[in-house]
C-alpha cells in the first residue's frame, strides 16, 4: 500500500440508513460524484477556514478526504441549486413583500431573496451546479506542497482535485455564487445587480490572494510598496484546474495588470515562459499605493476559474542551469530569477539520486516555487560555447547527456560523433518537460552535410500539462561509417539564459512508463471495476507487460493484467473483497517486462484523462489510486471467469466463455453486454448452465485478424421481473440498471479451428 494516507473527515449517519434501502444495484448504477472547483484551493500552516466544493452528484456528501496527513476537513452545508420552479416561487414572495411596511424584518428577507436570485441568474453549468461547503484546518507541521481533495457520497468516491498548502498570510475573496444578502440592502442594488463585478481588497504584504474570475470581472488588490522593492506576483490557476472540458483555449487564461496610485499601469503579463499561468515582476518606482489586477484575458469567468496569486518581495526561480545531472556524482546548479540570496546550489553526490527531483531556495522564511532536476545513469557534459557550427562543432562519445543553452537568437549548438554503418541512434531533448522556455528543433546530418533525420515537436504523454510538446527526438539508423553531426536550436530562433536543454545522444535504451485511468474507483463488495492501462512506449520498445498489485489487501485481484506487445492501451478490472472496507483503499500497481533479457518493472502512475476545449485528450498524473469498496455484496450477480484463458476465438467462428454469475436473481434478469469491443467481435447467444452462464462470442473474419488480442469487457444489467399492481395485472417494467462488470477476459484471434471454449480449473480459471 502507499505510504501516502487519507485524513478522513465526517460522516453523516443518516445516509447508512438509506443505503440499506436501496435495491443492490443501485450504487453500480449510480453517478459518482464529480468536482470541478476547490475555492480558496489552499490555506497557510495553522490556519482553520472554510472552502467550497463544486461539483455534481454531491447530494448526500459524507466524507472528504485529503491525502498526505495534516488536514482535516469538516462538513458544514450541502447547498442545492434553485431550480426554476423554486425561482418563480421568490420571485413571487418578493411581490407580496413589497406590497408591505418596509421593516428591518422585511428589508432583510427581500435582500436574502434577491441574493440567492441573483445566484440562481448566475448559476453555472451542470457540472459544477452543486457545492458543498467545509470546514479545513491545517496543521502547523503539514507539509508545504500540493496535495490532493476528494469527496465521498453514497455512490462512491469523486475526482481529486489540487489544494495547496503555503506559509504565508492568506486572504479570500469572497466567494462568487453565495451572495452576502447585506450586499443587497442599499438603494444601489435594489434593482439587478451587476453580473460582471469589479471587487477590490486591500492586502498587507506579502501574502497569498484568493478569488474567482467571474464574466467580465476584474478583482483588484490594493497595497502599500516602498520604493526598490523587487515586487513578485505569481499565479497559480492552469496548475490548480488543468482543463476544462466546454471552454476554449481548455483552461481559465489568467492576465495581471500592476497599476500605481494614479491609475498607470506599470507592468503586465498573461503568461511565463511557455506556462499559461503568469507570473509578473517590477521594481516599485516609489513609495505609495499600488493595484495588482487579475483577470481573464478572455474576458469569460465562472466559479471555476480559481485563481492564487503569490505576492510580494518573494525568491522566485526562473530557471536553472543545467536542468539534470549524473546520479552519484555531485553538482552545481546555478540559479536565476528574483529575490534569490544565493546564485548557486550546491548537491552533494549522496544527495544526486537517479531520477526527477524539485529544487528550491530560501530567501529568510521563505521558501521560492520549485523547478525540477533531472539526474540520469549516462555520462555527462556540458556545451561549448563555440561549438556553434560544423566547423566547430564539439566532439562527443557516445552514450552522453550533454547539458547545454541556446543563448541567442539563430544560435545552433553542433556536436560531433563518430557511428558504424547499420548502428541505431537516439537523440532525445529534454527541456519543455523541465521546465524550459527552448522549443527545440533537431537535425542529424552527415560530414558532407545530407540530412538524414529531421524533428521539431515529439509528442511525450508522460507530459499531461504540456499541450505544446515542444521537445524533439529523432531515432534514425547510420548509413555507413563515418563522422556525423546533431544540430540543435530554437524552432521560434529565440535564445536566452532560461532556453536551457538536456541532449541524450546514444543507441537506444527500450523501456516504458504506466499509466492508470481514473485515479478513484468505486466498486461493491465482490465486484469489478474497470480502469485503462496506458503504456508509453520508449526508443522502440514493443514487448508484452504483465501488470499486478504490489502489496495489495487481501481480496484484490486485477484480471486481464497483461499489455499485448505493440498495443498502447487495454481495459482491466480490479476485482474488490467481498466485504466494504471503511476507507478508500491506496492500492499500487506495477508492469513487468523483459528488456533485452532484463526484467524492468515500472510503478503505474494513476491520473485522470481530462478532456480540453471539447477535443483533446490529456491523462494528468494524480497521486495516488484510490479504490472505495461500498454496498451490498451480490452474490449472484457477481463471479468470476471459469473458461480457460486467454479465450481462442478463432476469425469468422465462435467460443464459450463460462461465468460464475447467475442469469437469474430475486430482483430479476441480468444480461449481458460487450463495452466497447474491438471492431467485428459481438455476443452471439447467452445460455444458463449449472454453474452460471454461458456467453458465446463470434468473430467476423472480415473485420478482425488472427493474431489480435486483448481484453473484453462485459457489462451486466439487470432488468427488473414485472410487478402486480392493484388490480392484480402484472406490470412491465423494462428499465435495466447496470450492476457491474465481470472481470476482464482476455482474448486472441485465432485461426479457423483453434477455439478455446473447454471449462477450466487450471491457470486462468477465477
Amino acid at each position: 500500500m502507499s505510504a501516502v494516507a487519507f485524513v478522513r473527515t465526517w460522516r453523516l449517519p443518516v445516509v447508512v440508513a438509506v443505503l440499506l434501502a436501496v435495491v443492490a444495484g443501485a450504487r453500480a448504477q449510480a453517478i459518482p460524484p464529480r468536482i470541478g472547483y476547490v475555492y480558496p484551493a489552499g490555506g497557510r500552516q495553522g490556519d482553520t477556514f472554510e472552502v467550497m466544493v463544486g461539483g455534481q452528484s454531491l447530494d448526500a456528501a459524507g466524507e472528504a478526504y485529503v491525502d498526505g496527513g495534516g488536514i482535516q476537513a469538516t462538513m458544514l452545508e450541502y447547498i442545492k441549486p434553485l431550480t426554476p420552479a423554486q425561482a418563480g416561487q421568490l420571485r413571487e414572495r418578493i411581490q407580496e413583500l413589497q406590497q408591505k411596511p418596509r421593516d428591518a424584518a422585511v428589508t432583510d428577507e427581500i435582500a436574502q431573496i434577491r441574493a440567492k436570485l441573483f445566484a440562481f441568474a448566475n448559476r453555472p453549468g451542470p457540472a459544477i451546479a452543486e457545492t458543498v461547503k467545509l470546514r479545513i484546518a491545517i496543521a502547523a507541521n503539514a507539509s508545504l506542497n500540493q496535495h490532493e481533495l476528494r469527496l465521498k457520497t453514497p455512490a462512491g468516491l469523486s475526482n481529486p482535485l489540487v489544494f495547496c498548502v503555503g506559509q504565508l498570510p492568506e486572504l479570500s475573496a469572497k466567494t462568487a455564487g453565495i451572495i452576502d444578502p447585506s450586499d443587497f440592502k442599499g438603494p444601489r442594488l435594489l434593482g439587478q445587480p451587476s453580473t460582471t463585478p469589479q471587487r477590490e481588497m486591500a492586502v498587507t504584504l506579502p501574502a497569498v490572494v484568493n478569488g474567482q474570475i467571474m464574466p467580465g470581472g476584474v478583482d483588484r488588490y490594493r497595497f502599500q510598496a516602498r520604493k526598490g522593492q523587487r515586487l513578485v506576483a505569481a499565479v497559480n490557476a492552469r496548475e490548480l484546474i488543468p482543463y476544462l472540458a466546454d471552454a476554449v483555449p481548455g483552461w481559465f487564461q489568467a492576465a495581471l495588470t500592476l497599476y500605481d496610485a494614479d491609475g498607470n499601469a506599470l507592468a503586465y503579463a498573461d503568461h511565463f515562459q511557455f506556462h499559461p499561468d503568469p507570473v509578473l515582476y517590477s521594481e516599485i518606482p516609489k513609495d505609495g499605493q499600488y493595484v495588482l489586477a487579475i483577470q481573464d484575458s478572455l474576458y469569460r469567468g465562472r466559479q471555476d476559474f480559481v485563481y492564487r496569486i503569490t505576492l510580494g518581495e518573494l525568491p522566485y526561480l526562473a530557471g536553472i542551469f543545467p536542468l539534470g545531472g549524473q546520479a552519484g556524482q555531485p553538482a552545481t546548479v546555478e540559479l536565476s530569477g528574483w529575490n534569490l540570496l544565493q546564485t548557486k546550489l550546491e548537491l552533494d553526490a549522496k544527495d544526486n539520486i537517479l531520477g526527477l527531483r524539485l529544487l528550491g531556495t530560501r530567501n529568510g522564511e521563505w521558501l521560492s516555487n520549485l523547478t525540477p532536476f533531472e539526474s540520469g545513469d549516462l555520462p555527462e557534459c556540458v556545451a561549448k560555447k563555440t561549438a556553434h557550427s560544423a566547423e566547430t562543432a564539439q566532439a562527443v562519445t557516445l552514450p552522453v547527456v550533454v547539458n547545454g543553452r541556446i543563448e541567442q537568437p539563430g544560435q545552433w549548438d553542433v556536436f560531433r560523433f563518430d557511428g558504424r554503418a547499420g548502428q541505431e541512434i537516439v537523440a532525445q531533448v529534454d527541456a519543455r518537460r523541465l521546465g524550459s522556455a527552448l522549443d527545440s528543433v533537431l537535425r542529424l546530418t552527415d560530414a558532407n552535410g545530407r540530412e538524414l533525420a529531421f524533428n521539431d515537436d515529439h509528442e511525450d504523454k508522460e507530459l499531461g500539462l504540456v499541450t505544446h510538446q515542444a521537445d524533439s527526438y529523432i531515432r534514425c539508423r547510420l548509413p555507413a561509417d563515418g563522422t556525423y553531426y546533431l544540430h540543435l536550436g530554437d524552432a521560434q530562433r529565440q535564445g536566452g539564459s532560461q532556453c536551457a536543454y538536456r541532449l541524450r545522444i546514444s543507441t537506444p535504451r527500450p523501456d516504458f512508463a504506466l499509466r492508470l485511468a481514473p485515479s478513484s474507483l468505486n466498486v461493491r463488495p465482490g465486484a469489478s471495476v474497470v480502469c485503462t492501462a496506458y503504456v508509453l512506449r520508449k526508443d522502440g520498445f514493443a514487448g508484452a507487460i504483465d501488470l499486478s498489485l504490489k502489496d495489495a489487501p487481501t481480496g484484490f485481484t486485477l484480471a486481464g493484467g497483461r499489455v499485448p506487445e505493440n498495443q498502447d492501451t487495454v481495459p482491466i478490472t480490479l476485482t474488490a473483497p467481498t466485504s466494504p472496507t471503511q476507507e478508500p483503499v491506496s492500492l499500487t500497481i506495477q508492469g513487468r517486462a523483459k528488456i533485452q533479457g532484463v526484467d524492468v518493472v515500472r510503478t503505474a502512475v494513476p491520473a485522470e484523462d481530462m478532456m480540453q476545449a471539447f477535443a483533446y485528450r490529456h491523462l494528468v498524473a494524480a497521486k495516488g489510486l484510490y479504490v472505495d469498496v461500498a454496498g451490498r455484496y451480490m452474490p449472484r450477480a457477481t463471479g468470476g471467469i471459469i473458461s480457460s484463458l486467454p479465450v481462442k476465438l478463432p476469425a469468422g467462428g465462435a467460443a464459450r466463455v463460462q461465468t460464475a454469475v447467475s442469469t437469474s436473481t430475486l430482483a430479476g434478469t441480468i444480461g449481458f453486454e460487450l463495452d466497447q469491443p474491438p471492431e467485428g467481435i459481438a455476443i452471439q447467444s447467452v445460455s444458463s448452465i449449472a454453474r452460471g452462464t454461458e456467453i458465446m462470442l463470434k468473430a467476423d473474419a472480415a473485420k478482425v485478424k488472427p493474431g489480435l488480442k486483448g481484453n473484453l469487457i462485459v457489462s451486466m444489467f439487470l432488468t427488473p421481473r414485472p410487478t402486480t399492481s392493484a388490480t392484480s395485472r402484472p406490470q412491465t417494467n423494462s428499465r435495466r440498471m447496470l450492476v457491474g462488470v465481470l472481470p476482464a477476459i482476455p482474448f486472441e484471434i485465432a485461426s479457423e479451428g483453434q477455439a478455446s471454449s473447454r471449462p477450466a480449473d487450471g491457470p486462468g480459471a477465477k
